[in-house]
């Protein structure tokens, strides 16, 4: 493959190699020379010639991650169809029924092994998802009467630190009943704002999801 002529296709091999190698490694035992060795014969000058550092290489790593689930919530956000409070539930079922979280859950890294993949993707969360698609989704809520808060920066920051973070088994470590019991208190704590977003089939999907995840850390640590 040449590189000056698939510059496209040389990226994309190295993002899905650099992927593969944090997923099964972690990102601190992935070395440049490890991702060189499965590229087929392209020199490290082929790396450096795109991305400066394996930082580099982490970061498009993690935004081609992001990158499909914020297209989805920028289709729901951008609906007018729905108010708010429909729009923050669908977004809740959309997110945990698409068909690639089975494999993400299957593949998926021990967070806690992976701080600088962890803070990549928590960046993500504060300062991408929140501002860009939960507050405007919130803020429509409270124009249509569907949402009623005082503060909704806070409001966005918290749904999508506890949907993300602290119900994540990837991150929490919980099991599959741990998370299934963080969701129903998450849910409870939005009916407690007015917000009846949480129904049985996320709750479903979500110890679905996190019996996944554990089976595959299982597998991995036998």
């Amino acid at each position: 493959m040449a590189r000056n002529k698939y510059p496209e296709e040389t990226v994309q091999l190295i993002l899905d190699v650099a992927f593969r190698l944090f997923m099964k490694k972690g990102y601190e035992h992935t070395s440049v020379q490890d991702i060189i060795d499965q590229l087929g014969g392209l020199s490290k000058g082929a790396i450096y010639h795109h991305f400066k550092s394996k930082e580099d290489i982490l970061a498009a790593v993690t935004d081609q991650m992001t990158r499909e689930s914020n297209q989805m919530l920028a289709v729901i956000r951008d609906r007018s169809d729905l108010n708010g409070r429909e729009k923050l539930k669908a977004i809740f079922s959309e997110s945990l029924n698409r068909p690639v979280q089975n494999d993400l859950f299957t593949v998926a890294p021990d967070f806690q092994n992976n701080p600088k993949l962890l803070f990549y993707f928590m960046q993500d969360t504060v300062k991408n998802v929140a501002p860009n698609y939960i507050l405007p989704i919130i803020r429509q809520g409270i124009s249509d009467g569907s949402i009623e808060t005082d503060y909704p920066e806070q409001l966005a920051e918290l749904i999508i630190f506890v949907i993300n973070i602290w119900i994540n088994p990837m991150i929490s470590g919980g099991s599959a009943d741990e998370s299934y019991r963080r969701f129903q208190v998450f849910g409870q704590m939005m009916r407690g704002l007015g917000l009846d977003i949480v129904d049985r089939e996320m709750l479903g999907r979500v110890r679905e999801l996190a019996s996944i995840y554990q089976k595959n850390r299982c597998q991995k640590n036998r």
